[in-house]
């Protein structure tokens, strides 16, 4: 469901000041780190002026960035080429291990922070902005060192060949998914290709992805594409708009994706690494779901698979919505795997979302755990030793992880809450159109159609079924709003 707010905007300062004041409020109550520590701050600037720069030089190939809007912690650029009657990619990763010492005060900070942190007004960075947003990120113009996954792809978009390398990068253009998804629109399937690099990336990116998506419905991975919500304050009150995901976002996932499965290949058959995992619902799981696909009326036809289905739900049906919400339960217990010497041979090896073994390895700058990923992948694929201090850091990282995760997800829940508590605080009594999305021993759930909020109702509910939902109270210091059906 719709439960994370991304942006805070408006024409009314102090609206938008009074949201930003409880974010800070939850974060201090969550402990989320503040300030890099001095001695942090010296050392990154230090690397940042001297980073360990590669031998090899890849500055000739028209890389391009594809980020959201506004982004400068720039983890991925890429460039697609036609070869033969298939593909050349070249996904390159901004080289964190070049700038951050083993044992250093950035890794050790960056150990105790374990990822980048997102509140509606305020991103809390996994490592110093002198290194995450300037001189390790893939910024446009600039000469940068990075690890260079390079693919062949045939023509179905099936990864014939694979390589990894580190080299030196220069990105020619920081674009953002509405130009990439504009730039694709404006040239036809089945077109000459267009001049440019911009125009002919985006319709190679386009082929690729869409390619990469039909393998993906193949081999039954599953994808639940949610909207996010945007938050505007005018005139003392807030209001809430989805922004839906743009077909060019999926594209542009489905090289991560691909990465992640072909890191996850060379860990496994290296035996070092760091999987991220998700295990297949069970059989109980998957029938309690059916059963309810056939209590909301959703047709499901029994060849049909888990995947196929979510990918065709759609949010303006009442019973799919519901249905949507359900789901999650589906996802349930992601985690991540280490592999080693000495480590004991793992109970689940897959990601049951992406229907093959992954792992992450594509965000090193907002993520600890892709650094380590990626060094290991380079030394596998180079028929190396993966370096000690990758190894001995391999047991703790789920550890690192799991927190670092359990904390994003508390403070996107607050902070989300606040921002619902907020846009239904003057409409108290008022009635809203819903739809009841969850089931408990009080009532339930539901999704309110506008403005799309999720909150506790009290009532007599049957799950998918639309309802007039009284909105009861919305307190905006606690982010708890609560609704009843009498």
């Amino acid at each position: 469901m719709v439960r994370r707010v991304i942006r805070v905007t408006g024409s009314d300062p102090d609206s938008v000041a009074a949201l930003e004041k409880r974010f800070a409020a939850i974060r201090a109550r969550l402990a989320v780190p503040a300030d890099f520590p001095p001695g942090v701050l010296a050392a990154a600037a230090a690397s940042a002026s001297a980073p360990g720069l590669p031998a090899a030089d890849l500055t000739d190939v028209p890389f391009v960035t594809v980020d959201p809007p506004g982004s400068t912690d720039l983890d991925q650029a890429l460039c697609i080429q036609r070869r033969g009657d298939g593909y050349h990619v070249d996904y390159a990763i901004a080289d964190v291990p070049a700038f951050l010492p083993p044992g250093g005060p950035v890794d050790v900070e960056a150990r105790r922070r374990g990822q980048t942190l997102y509140a509606p007004d305020l991103r809390t960075p996994l490592h110093p902005p002198v290194l995450s947003e300037g001189a390790a990120s893939l910024l446009e113009g600039q000469v940068r060192p990075a690890f260079v996954w390079r693919f062949d792809l045939d023509a179905a978009g099936v990864v014939k060949a694979r390589d990894l390398v580190r080299a030196v990068v220069r990105s020619r253009h920081r674009l953002d998914y509405g130009q990439v998804q504009a730039a694709a629109d404006a040239v036809p399937e089945g077109s000459p290709d267009p001049g440019g690099d911009v125009a002919l990336q985006a319709v190679l990116l386009r082929e690729v992805g869409v390619r990469r998506q039909a393998l993906e419905r193949a081999r039954g991975g599953a994808n639940l594409p949610l909207p996010e919500q945007e938050v505007s304050a005018e005139g003392g009150h807030y209001r809430l708009t989805l922004r839906p995901a743009v077909p060019a976002e999926d594209w542009n996932a489905q090289l991560s994706l691909m990465t992640g499965m072909a890191a996850a290949e060379l860990m496994l058959a290296g035996g070092v690494g760091v999987l991220r995992t998700l295990p297949t619902p069970d059989d109980a799981l998957v029938g309690r779901f059916r059963r309810q696909a056939q209590a909301l009326g959703v047709a499901w036809p029994a060849q049909e698979t888990t995947g196929s289905l979510l990918r065709r739900l759609r949010r303006d049906d009442p019973a799919e919505l519901a249905l949507m919400h359900e789901a999650g339960a589906l996802f349930r217990g992601a985690g991540y795997v280490p592999l080693g010497p000495g480590l004991p041979a793992p109970d689940v090896t897959t990601h049951a979302a992406v229907a093959a073994p992954y792992a992450h390895v594509t965000a090193p700058l907002r993520r600890l755990v892709d650094r380590f990923g990626l060094v290991a992948c380079h030394a596998l694929c180079a028929g190396e030793d993966v370096p000690a201090w990758v190894t001995d850091a391999l047991p703790e990282l789920p550890t690192a992880m799991r927190g670092s995760d359990q904390l994003a997800g508390q403070l996107e829940r607050s902070c989300t809450d606040v921002v619902e508590a907020a846009v239904l605080a003057d409409r108290v009594g008022e009635r809203f159109e819903a739809v009841v999305v969850d089931l408990n021993h009080t009532g339930g759930k539901v999704q309110v159609v506008d403005p799309a909020v999720l909150a506790p109702c009290e009532g007599a509910l049957r799950l998918g079924d639309q309802v007039s939902a009284r909105l009861a109270s919305a307190d905006l210091d606690s982010g708890e709003v609560r609704f009843e059906v009498p």
